[in-house]
């Protein structure tokens, strides 16, 4: 998915990408292995940390900034017309979240009748077109203990604003900085994503 398409609430970047083949592996195995049946996002999660436990980028997503690694499995999907596999990560409600479109149970059981088995070769090259598409001419040079300064000193401006948020929201935003996302933009995607999950969201 780049900046145009309709799905998306900002382009994608290096870090959705990288997640997000990781969860297509996890959802495929799972769709066998539970036709059917949903997982919630920390077990999505958790699977895919147990398969690459040596993969910082894995080990260090949240639940919390799910969203996006789903929607570009969701255009993945939708580019080669198979069913949408990330209809299976459900939030803790253990449903979709409310934006979600179409027959929720009956894509499920489309994804479980499809055969994932010829998919690995396209999800490869879709991912290097999105990389591309992703990597800015001049690669981002933000580093962690930068950002998380930068995240610290924005909370002692503004304490307020900051009362809903986890450790994990904070390493969401954490994550996004880093692919130099602007602060105000991750914040702002964080508390999407809270609202979209059923959390408290923007005021």
């Amino acid at each position: 998915m780049n900046a145009n398409d309709k799905h998306a609430v900002r382009p994608f970047t290096i870090n959705d990408i990288h997640v997000g083949a990781r969860l297509y592996e996890a959802l495929v195995k799972h769709a066998a292995e539970h036709p059917g049946q949903p997982i919630r996002y920390g077990a999505l999660l958790a699977a895919c940390r147990e398969v690459h436990s040596d993969d910082a980028v894995i080990l260090r997503a949240v639940p919390i900034g799910i969203g996006m690694k789903l929607l570009f499995v969701k255009a993945f999907c939708e580019r080669h017309g198979y069913p949408n596999l990330a209809c299976l990560a459900v939030n803790e409600s253990g449903e979709p979240g409310p934006a979600y479109k179409g027959n929720w149970k009956q894509d499920m059981l489309d994804v479980a009748a499809f055969d994932w088995s010829q998919a690995p070769d396209n999800l490869a090259i879709y991912v290097a077109e999105a990389t591309v598409l992703a990597t800015p001419p001049v690669r981002c040079k933000a580093k962690e203990p930068e950002v998380r300064e930068a995240i610290f000193q924005d909370f002692k401006a503004d304490r307020g604003r900051y009362a809903s948020f986890t450790l994990e929201d904070r390493e969401e935003m954490v994550n996004l900085m880093m692919e130099c996302v602007p602060l105000e933009q991750a914040y702002q995607a964080v508390m999407d994503a809270k609202a979209e999950q059923g959390g408290p969201g923007p005021a």
